[in-house]
């Protein structure tokens, strides 16, 4: 029963893996390349997010004392 269903499960997922439409070797490229570029912006926007942050907490505790 077990090794019926994984038999099953291994050659629909062949045959799903058939009719997918792989993208180009230009698409491909141009789509890592964008989120690369996503990658990079996001990080530069969390830390300097964390930097104001951490600047805002330091002036805080500055004040408070």
């Amino acid at each position: 029963m077990k090794a019926n269903f994984l038999t099953n499960y291994v050659k629909s997922s062949i045959e799903e893996l058939r009719r997918v439409t792989w993208p180009t070797k230009n698409q491909a490229i141009r789509l890592t390349i964008i989120v690369f570029v996503f990658c990079i912006l996001m990080a530069i926007v969390i830390g300097a997010l964390d930097f104001g942050l951490n600047e805002l907490y330091n002036y805080l505790l500055k004040i408070s004392a």
